[in-house]
């Protein structure tokens, strides 16, 4: 038996398996600082914020996420169109190798439609971002106040 024909073949076997082994999207990409915005009473809409890292070298993406909180929870941002503020469902978040994307007030965010109930300052919302290659996220987020005053502060210096 030929050791190069061998090991040729041993090569192109652990090739085709590789994908196999890759990491999922949800396994890739690291979520930091997650918070759901508080919210008064009788409103019926909220979102998320967080910080979605992806460790992996391939690009990956968010396409979506639920709550048993929500009606429907869609991906948006806010983007600036004739002067005038406005939000907008977004498909997907894009997820580049190795970056860090911000979901934040006033740009991407997971928006919470429908509100089932009140949410209560400190209580933990649970979440599940869904992403491209099918893989899933299960998290709990707190309900928190929205400095606004820092938050403005933030975007006059950016």
């Amino acid at each position: 038996m030929n050791p190069i024909r061998t090991l040729l073949g041993c090569g192109l076997f652990l090739g085709a398996l590789a994908p196999a082994w890759a990491e999922t999207a949800a396994e890739a990409v690291g979520v930091e600082a997650p918070y759901v915005r508080a919210v008064p009473p009788g409103q019926r809409n909220s979102a998320a914020f967080m910080r979605l890292n992806n460790g992996a070298d391939q690009a990956h993406a968010l396409v979506g996420a639920r709550s048993p909180v929500a009606e429907a929870v869609e991906l948006h941002t806010h983007s600036m169109r004739d002067g005038m503020m406005s939000m907008r469902p977004v498909e997907r978040v894009d997820l580049p190798a190795r970056e860090r994307v911000s979901l934040q007030p006033g740009g991407l965010h997971v928006m919470l439609i429908g509100l089932r109930k009140q949410l209560e300052l400190g209580q933990e919302v649970s979440l599940t971002l869904v992403f491209e290659d099918g893989s899933e996220r299960q998290l709990g987020a707190p309900v928190q106040k929205i400095d606004v005053e820092a938050m403005q502060h933030q975007h006059h210096h950016h």
